[in-house]
């Protein structure tokens, strides 16, 4: 089942939690990143020492021993250095493997209920923040607060050099909100366009048939090049932004090291200062501004991490995670709509409008109607694929949304009008990827959807891969095999969306057995029906007119009475169906279903 966001309560925001339950971890970090910080005063310290006491006394042992102390801390230092670094790129993982199953989950439910939404945008958004905590920003920020520290070690070798770092950093630091001002706008418009690009390519490849075929690659090429041209634009005004800046913090660190040379050296000329304080002020004012100037490096990729995580935090907290329901007995009487509406995702026009019947175990029903009546709209909700809007669909009294997902599922079949196949082999779709299907179960499915000979004349039998989408598989053959996939594990509710429209003489004959023989078994079948020959197998009809139910009933009486409106489709006006069976539709809406 999937679910709206007006009608769920929002939840504490999963993001956070994940984070908090990796504190301990950051605690090491700050912990880790704090003896850095110290260990990174070493060179200062080293280079003072030097100055001031062994060249004035000569001493080789002092140096020795001085020489031995810094590598012990350099060794250190090094070593923290990867911890650090090897415990945020954990943290980044173990964010992705607890969120991972639930960002898969959201692009799996985006296209139902926010058709417009990238449904890879959860996942693309997930890797950003894992990206980024397994990057050197957050150690740049783990050590902006050890910025005081080395202002006040400065200040102590003498407030001219303490005050000439705070003015480098105050300029810094502004530089780094110009940067976040400068680059926010880019960053967002490239992440958006670089999602329509990404968008258009896909659907381009979707349909690279259609554009060979007829002439379009040209012209849809043209309009792919104008997307990315937009996209590269604006990446390329954002990654100016931040280079531009990047290069400019960076010289102005450069000159400010140089300009603390210069004030050490006044110092020492006028005796306020002694000759270590040069080189040591020099090295400790470049540290004190290193995180700063690598947090505006690193600018750009906290930016988009921040609003990946927006992004992601909001999708979390807009569509929970769905309960685990008690688990229901299977379904075996009966179906039944209680003043369904249904408004299609993305829209605000209801496409089907309080719509109520009843179908009990061994019945069959045939959904006819004009195009654009609302008739697929109302097997998706049927089948759970979209929620009402108002009303319910209700399986032995119990209403779709008090099950779970896949013991729903264990009790539909479901053939849409655009039958996709998944990358495997064929025995793997009709058993729905079930790994624990057996291969009396799948061979099952495709004798009662007719296709188990036609499989077998396949080079490699049920073993044989289909192809992304089906590819391999004639369209024909396509239909088929999701008829057998429809029919696996025998389900009560069998729900069929034009399921004859690719099939030929055969086909039909063995759709109309499949039909039937759900019924004998006590299933339900909902069939959506553009040709008579669909009807054959069922006992009762509805037909859909503007999205609502204008007749119900068996099927001798709804198509024996003229419509009001005529033609109520159009596809099926010259179809030959055998006589003996009596499912031809009356002049009035023959041809129209």
């Amino acid at each position: 089942m999937t679910s709206h966001p007006n009608h769920q309560p929002r939840a504490p925001g999963e993001l956070k939690a994940a984070l908090r339950r990796c504190r301990s971890a950051f605690a090491g970090v700050a912990i880790l990143s704090g003896l850095l910080n110290v260990l990174y005063l070493t060179g200062s310290f080293f280079m003072l020492q030097v100055y001031d006491r062994v060249l004035p006394s000569r001493s080789v042992p002092t140096l020795i021993g001085l020489c031995v102390i810094a590598l012990v801390l350099y060794a250190f230092q090094g070593v923290m250095d990867v911890l650090r670094a090897r415990i945020l790129t954990r943290v980044g993982g173990a964010l992705d493997e607890e969120l991972s199953g639930r960002s898969f989950q959201l692009g799996m439910k985006l296209p139902l209920v926010a058709p417009n939404v990238d449904s890879a945008q959860p996942s693309r958004d997930l890797d950003t923040v894992r990206g980024f905590l397994s990057g050197t920003g957050p150690s740049a920020l783990f050590d902006l607060p050890w910025l005081p520290l080395y202002l006040a070690i400065c200040f102590a070798f003498h407030p001219t050099i303490g005050w000439t770092v705070l003015a480098g950093g105050t300029v810094l630091v502004a530089l780094t909100f110009l940067t976040e001002r400068l680059t926010k706008a880019p960053v967002e418009r490239s992440a958006n366009l670089g999602q329509q690009r990404l968008s258009l390519a896909e659907t381009y490849r979707r349909n690279a048939e259609v554009m060979r075929s007829m002439g379009m690659e040209g012209r849809l090429s043209r309009r792919w090049s104008l997307a990315n041209g937009a996209f590269r634009a604006e990446q390329a005004r954002g990654a100016d932004v931040g280079a531009a800046l990047g290069a400019f913090s960076k010289t102005f660190r450069m000159a400010l090291q140089s300009g603390v040379l210069a004030v050490g050296a006044y110092l020492v000329v006028n005796q306020q200062a002694s000759g270590g304080i040069i080189i040591a002020g020099s090295i400790l004012s470049a540290r004190a501004l290193a995180p700063i100037e690598l947090a505006i490096t690193q600018w750009k990729g906290f930016v988009a991490a921040r609003h990946g995580w927006n992004r992601l935090s909001d999708l979390l907290q807009a569509m929970p995670a769905e309960a685990m329901p008690l688990p229901l007995p299977k379904p075996e009487r009966e179906i039944v709509l209680e003043g369904v509406v249904v408004v299609p995702p993305g829209s605000t026009a209801a496409t089907v409008q309080g719509a109520s019947f009843r179908l009990e175990a061994g019945q069959g029903l045939g959904v006819i109607g004009p195009s654009a009546s609302g008739k697929s709209s109302l097997i998706r909700a049927i089948v759970g694929a979209w929620r009402p809007e108002r009303g319910a669909v209700r399986l032995d009294g119990g209403a779709l949304d008090q099950w779970s997902p896949e013991r729903l599922g264990a009790h539909v079949g479901y053939l849409p009008q655009d039958v996709q196949l998944f990358a495997g082999t064929i025995a793997e779709n009709i058993a729905r990827f079930d790994e624990a299907a057996s291969a009396e179960a799948v061979i099952d499915a495709a004798r009662a959807a007719g296709v188990h000979e036609l499989i077998l004349r396949l080079p490699k039998g049920y073993e044989t891969e289909v192809g992304e989408g089906g590819r391999a598989l004639s369209a024909g053959q396509r239909q088929r095999v999701g008829l057998a996939r429809a029919l696996y594990g025998r389900p009560f509710l069998v729900v069929l969306d034009e399921p004859n429209s690719n099939l030929d003489g055969d086909g039909e004959e063995a759709l109309t057995h499949a039909i039937m023989s759900v019924r004998l078994r006590g299933g339900i079948a909902v069939v959506v029906a553009h040709r008579p020959s669909a009807l054959t197998a069922l006992n009762l009809v509805l037909v859909m007119q503007d999205g609502r139910i204008a007749q119900f009933g068996p099927k001798e009486e709804v198509l024996g009475i003229p419509l009001t409106r005529p033609a109520i489709a159009t596809a099926a006006a010259s179809a030959s169906v055998p006589a003996q069976r009596s499912t031809a539709f009356p002049a009035s809406i023959a041809g129209a279903a």
